[in-house]
């Protein structure tokens, strides 16, 4: 069960669920690799202020279970995420 957090007039709980597939479907997430990835995307998500509760991955995907305030929509969680690796 998500926890409900306070604020100042409001009450709330959101998580966003994101799958993200590597191009073509290769199959590069595996061993230090993947490990890496994995800190990367801690590391982005502990700066933009979300948090990621949850990250599994397969060798050609990824799964990241996101929660947030009302302030963050996908789009800039999605772009924070993107922008830091191009």
């Amino acid at each position: 069960m998500a926890e409900i957090k306070k604020a100042r007039g409001y009450v709330y709980t959101i998580q966003y669920h994101l799958v993200w597939c590597v191009i073509y479907r290769h199959k590069v997430l595996v061993n230090h690799v993947e490990v890496r990835l994995k800190e990367l995307l801690h590391k982005i998500a502990a700066d933009n202020g979300f948090t990621i509760l949850d990250i599994e991955s397969d060798q050609d995907h990824l799964h990241l279970l996101v929660d947030c305030t009302p302030q963050h929509s996908i789009p800039p969680i999605v772009k924070a995420f993107k922008r830091s690796f191009s």
